[in-house]
């Protein structure tokens, strides 16, 4: 027995210094953290990543020199047309002083190297001279509309975070104000607490507090807010708050019955989207679904048929 003890003490023992050895599970989390929050992916180092660093930036630097020479072509005409463009990049979450320049460039740019791509493929597949200049228009077209493409698409995009975003900001905006805090007290709490959950709506909602913070009139703040997102529920948001104030009623009620309409409207949205799903899966059954369950049923079936009605096989002499 003592022998069965000190060889059962000694596995223990030896256990425990292979496991000292071993990593830790927490250290390899630690350290998983500070790459993270280096910006290193695990299979790169501080050196690779520095390197694609400066080389995004010399290439962004390059598209910025040649920018006003870019967008020269398509610059908008009048300030209506220029100011349109501004606040629609404002909605999609662009608000440098450059950014219609760059829009623009970005669009000259396309359409050359679009229609370039295409009328090299025209001349290389022998096409008359006619298609050869009909494909590089076609090509010179795509490109000049795709980054208009590519803006709705962004702008919708935030648009539906910030919208989703709104009924959980209201709730904890309605227990800051209720808990004793001023209405832009509370804003700015809800942006700061926000942030890491619905970003684009604190994004907003700082604005609007260092607007309010410079001197703009909280209303005036709020309605640019409501102007820079483009979103009906916004501005049927800053309404309430405005006629709340005006007329002396609760704010907190009022954010109260606004939050529990765009949850209604929210959830609602998600009950079509569910019931739009079996429409759309129409075409996929359709298409590759229901051909290869044919297959597979009838297919042996079919193979027996034709084995059948084939005639008698001929017998061996």
């Amino acid at each position: 027995m003592e022998l069965f003890a000190m060889i059962g003490m000694g596995v223990v023992a030896l256990a425990m210094i292979v496991y000292s050895f071993m990593p830790k599970k927490s250290e390899e989390q630690a350290e998983a953290v500070k790459r993270r929050t280096a910006g290193l992916s695990p299979y790169e180092d501080k050196a690779t990543l520095q390197r694609k660093a400066k080389q995004r930036a010399r290439t962004n630097t390059m598209f910025e020199k040649a920018a006003p020479l870019l967008s020269r072509p398509v610059m908008p005409k009048n300030a209506e047309e220029h100011s349109t463009l501004k606040s629609k990049l404002a909605s999609a979450g662009f608000r440098r002083e450059a950014a219609p320049v760059l829009f623009l460039a970005s669009k000259t740019a396309g359409g050359v190297l679009c229609g370039a791509i295409a009328l090299i493929l025209a001349l290389n597949s022998d096409k008359p001279m006619t298609s050869v200049l009909g494909q590089s228009v076609f090509g010179l077209g795509i490109g000049f509309m795709l980054p208009n493409l590519w803006l709705n698409i962004a702008v919708g995009r935030r648009s539906e975070a910030i919208r989703n975003g709104m009924p959980d900001s209201l709730d904890l905006m309605v227990v800051a104000v209720e808990s004793g805090l001023g209405l832009d007290a509370a804003i700015q709490r809800v942006s700061d607490e926000m942030s890491n959950v619905h970003p684009e709506l604190a994004e907003e909602m700082q604005i609007a507090t260092l607007q309010t913070q410079m001197g703009v009139p909280r209303t005036e703040a709020l309605a640019n807010m409501a102007g820079r997102t483009a979103l009906p529920e916004m501005r049927a948001l800053v309404a309430v708050v405005a006629q709340a104030e005006k007329l002396g009623t609760s704010i907190a009620k009022a954010l109260r019955n606004q939050a529990e309409s765009l949850r209604t409207k929210r959830r609602q949205k998600a009950e079509e989207r569910a019931q739009k799903t079996a429409v759309k899966l129409l075409l996929p059954l359709i298409l590759f679904i229901f051909p290869t369950i044919f297959v597979v049923l009838a297919g042996p079936a079919a193979i027996q048929l034709m084995k059948t009605f084939s005639g008698p096989t001929p017998t061996p002499q």
